[in-house]
């Protein structure tokens, strides 16, 4: 009954994500998203820290071609990983890995309430511990490559 009872909620959360629309800090660039998220998470990698001027970033991850982006946008690459921001007002709203065919979209552009983090990644990096129930891998979950080690908080 339990795992049921996460799994409708899911359903629930991903149907709420679908088909919505992020906006940069002005409103010159908005982000059609059409399709289910694949990943909510909190990341505290040092590229994320050093890119967002943040401890830790909401992004929430979902198919490259269910992102459309609409306005002027600069793109600029922190080490491998191209970022995409607003042209005029400099809000951050996504993150391309290479090769992967995903954009991580900040969740800060998101509509308030449409955020729901499932766990938290690059917690070897942090720079500060974050306590919560959700689990914190130190580096990445095994669904992401990583092997599933998590900080001791």
């Amino acid at each position: 009954m339990e795992i049921n009872a996460l799994r409708t909620t899911e359903r629930r959360r991903k149907a709420r994500m679908a088909g919505i629309e992020g906006k940069c800090n002005c409103g010159a660039v908005t982000l059609e998203i059409s399709g289910e998220p694949k990943a909510a998470f909190f990341c505290h990698c040092e590229d994320c820290q050093k890119a967002h001027s943040a401890a830790v970033v909401p992004i929430v991850m979902f198919a490259a071609d269910d992102v459309k982006v609409n306005g002027d946008v600069l793109t600029w690459q922190l080490h491998v990983t191209p970022r995409v921001t607003c042209a005029t007002c400099g809000t951050r709203l996504f993150m391309e890995p290479p090769g992967m065919g995903v954009r991580g979209v900040s969740a800060n552009v998101l509509p308030p309430g449409t955020f729901s983090p499932m766990f938290h990644i690059q917690c070897a990096a942090s720079m500060m511990p974050v306590k919560d129930t959700l689990p914190h891998f130190k580096a990445f979950p095994a669904a992401f490559g990583g092997s599933d080690d998590v900080v001791d908080w």
